[in-house]
């Protein structure tokens, strides 16, 4: 009897133990008031009823033990398959094992806790044994022996079992089964929390692998979607669109290289899969140091070909053999001093990932002191490719000449060249090319062969505004009305939209992103506009006082028409106040934005700059200094921009009509659609005129 009670402890039944789901006539159908099932099954292992031999207080401990050759009987079954292999075949990456005959989907992870299953039902089986071995010694072998031997194994298989009914029943897999894993260890047991410990090191092991590949090469080694960084086509999956057209879309909008793409959009954090202990800012750290060194291990073509072009030998070393071998082999295994990341670096990461893989238990401060240290080594080594490598700060350098106008001496003479085209209407086919010519004129002036970055910008319209749409015969005039008031459209001038592009090589456009160039673009049409502006208004008052000299001159000719010419002048006056009101507000703004938001945060940019080594820091720093442009130049305020946008039209009206009314109606029509402003407005255009432009935005905010 008690040998046959060891069988049944290690999963075998017999005559005196038997399995009730191999004889289904005496087992009574199970009832549940729920609609699912409960988590686990009654134990199906019973003492056969025709056995009577057995005492009472024997058939109680029998029906206490013969549970664990139940559960050992599952936990063998689920490890035994889940560490089949017969799953893996050539084809399997082109298949999705979930979709065919409701086949399980394979896991990784769940091998990795099947392994340390195994080890619990060794463990298990060495006391079975060890049973057996005093049993077979003692001359009176006795039912206790058994129930002394396995009476720790109640507290372990149970719980087990009933771990793993649930992870087959919900599928659980990759980061959430670490999840559930940490959870279970949680307990009062300690040595069912030693052993669900254990199985959460195997599980860890799977991640420290997948983490060295993806820090130490960049790779992602997640063939079952368990990881939880994915590639940004999983998440996709509805557009159908095969791996081979991804990389064909990715190389057509990135031509330096699938790096650019997977460093914008190629990686995500996928939430499902990323274990609970884990914060999301050391997954976003875990994101950023792999994509780092994905693309330092994997340069653009262009980057490639310059670092082979100044490595090249000299004309006279190449007609030497032993150069010409040396450069050939240099060709082919690049030198340290050439890598843009050093093999050093790479096992000093591999090392960090080593020692936690190590560990028998897991640290969280140990793990994320660890990860940010991979992370500080990404970015060190990022930031002196663009920073040093790349010449970061003379890109700045030519950003801040050209896309907020530091040139001035440039933009001055490309709108003077320019101004005879833009009194004029643009022309929706040929407006770009219109431009080209003065700003090339501009370039020849001004900026000449010394500017290297010159040949990187280039003038655009990528859009005109209402005006553009219409032509020149559609264009609104100023119609008389009955009250002599002329009356006209206030619509955007089609030359706003003028706009600079700025051609940026790898590595610069992991920092220079499109959305960064766009803030660029932004300020640099409202500064244009501004000087635009403020250039005209010193235009028509030069304009003026010329014709008044010639006046003058033509009056002491003619006295008969003095008198008209005083009276001229004085109903004049008010609109030249204006003018000379307009001029100020736009000198003052132009003054204000240039030298105390442009040039002060200028200088705090270049002070960070030089403080720093991690790429990491210079992308938020370079992001304060937009955000700090845009919000003190009054462009993320609505009604303020509304303002400024309202008047700078006005005066680019004035200027514009000035010559053919010269009287004091334009100076009336102006009046009038100044009405349209609220009082508030008028009174922050008073403000920003007398009491300044820095005061006048604390006063709105």
């Amino acid at each position: 009897m008690l040998h046959e009670l060891l069988l049944c402890l290690l999963g075998y039944t017999g005559d005196l133990i038997i399995d009730v789901g191999e004889h289904p006539e005496p087992v009574q159908p199970a009832v549940f008031e729920d609609d699912d099932p409960p988590l686990t099954i009654a134990c199906p292992f019973k003492i056969a009823p025709d056995v009577s031999f057995i005492d009472p207080s024997e058939r109680s401990a029998i029906e206490r033990l013969v549970p664990l050759g139940f559960y050992y009987r599952e936990l063998s079954r689920f490890a035994t398959e889940s560490r089949d292999l017969s799953w893996i075949s050539p084809g399997w990456k082109s298949q999705d094992p979930s979709l065919k005959g409701g086949a399980k989907r394979p896991s990784v992870y769940r091998r990795a806790i099947a392994n340390g299953v195994v080890e619990v039902l060794s463990v298990y089986r060495s006391a079975v044994l060890q049973v057996e071995q005093k049993l077979l010694s003692d001359p009176l072998p006795i039912l206790a022996t058994v129930t002394r031997g396995l009476h720790k194994f109640d507290l372990l298989l149970l719980p087990l079992y009933e771990l793993i009914m649930e992870v087959e029943r919900e599928d659980i897999r990759g980061g959430q089964l670490l999840s559930l894993l940490h959870k279970r260890c949680h307990c009062g047991l300690p040595e069912l929390q030693t052993c669900i410990q254990r199985l959460l090191w195997h599980g860890h092991q799977v991640m420290y692998n997948q983490l060295a590949s993806w820090m130490v090469y960049g790779i992602l080694q997640d063939q079952y979607g368990e990881f939880f960084i994915r590639r940004q086509e999983d998440r996709d999956v509805e557009n159908e669109s095969s791996h081979a057209e991804v990389s064909e879309k990715s190389r057509t909008k990135y031509p330096d290289g699938a790096s650019l793409t997977d460093w914008h959009s190629g990686f995500h954090i996928f939430l499902d899969m990323l274990p609970e202990y884990i914060h999301m800012h050391v997954a976003e750290s875990i994101l950023f140091a792999g994509k780092a060194i994905r693309v330092l291990r994997n340069p653009g073509p262009a980057f490639k070909s310059q670092d082979v072009i100044a490595h090249q030998p000299s004309a006279t070393d190449s007609y030497q053999v032993e150069g010409f071998m040396e450069f050939l082999t240099s060709l082919k295994e690049p030198s340290m001093d050439t890598e843009l990341l050093p093999q050093s670096e790479a096992n000093k990461i591999d090392a960090m990932l080593q020692e936690l893989k190590d560990s028998s238990e897991f640290h969280k401060r140990s793990f994320e002191s660890a990860i940010d240290s991979i992370r500080i080594i990404a970015a060190k080594h990022l930031w002196q490719l663009v920073v040093v490598r790349a010449d970061l700060t003379g890109h700045l350098k030519a950003l801040k000449d050209y896309f907020l106008l530091a040139k001035g001496d440039f933009f001055q003479c490309f709108l003077e060249e320019s101004r005879q085209l833009m009194r004029l209407p643009p022309r929706q086919a040929t407006a770009e090319a219109d431009l080209v010519v003065p700003f090339q004129m501009a370039a020849i002036k001004t900026v000449g062969d010394e500017d290297k970055y010159f040949s990187r910008v280039s003038v655009r319209m990528p859009s005109f505004g209402i005006a553009i749409t219409r032509s020149q015969n559609d264009v609104p005039k100023a119609k008389a009305g009955a009250d002599g008031i002329f009356n006209s459209e206030l619509s955007p001038d089609g030359w706003d939209g003028i706009a600079l592009e700025y051609v940026v090589d790898w590595p610069l456009q992991l920092f220079f992103t499109q959305d960064v160039l766009s803030k660029y673009r932004r300020v640099f049409q409202y500064l244009i506009r501004l000087k635009r502006t403020q250039m005209e208004l010193e235009r028509t008052w030069a304009t003026v006082m010329h014709q008044g000299h010639s006046d003058f001159a033509k009056q002491r000719k003619n006295r008969s028409k003095h008198s008209f010419s005083q009276h001229h002048r004085r109903r004049s006056r008010p609109m030249w106040h204006i003018r000379e009101h307009m001029a100020f507000l736009v000198r003052n703004l132009q003054f204000y934005i240039q030298v105390d938001v442009i040039e002060s945060q200028w200088n705090v940019l270049q002070a960070r700059l030089q403080e720093s080594h991690d790429f990491t820091e210079l992308v938020g720093f370079h992001q304060e200094y937009m955000l700090a442009l845009i919000s003190q130049s009054f462009l993320d305020i609505g009604s303020v921009s509304r303002i400024l946008d309202g008047i700078l039209k006005l005066c680019l009206q004035f200027c514009g009509r000035w010559k053919i009314v010269r009287t004091l109606q334009i100076y009336l029509n102006l009046n009038t659609q100044l009405r349209n402003f609220t009082k508030n407005q008028i009174l922050c255009i008073q403000y920003c005129t007398v009491i300044g432009l820095s005061v006048a935005r604390e006063l709105l905010l």
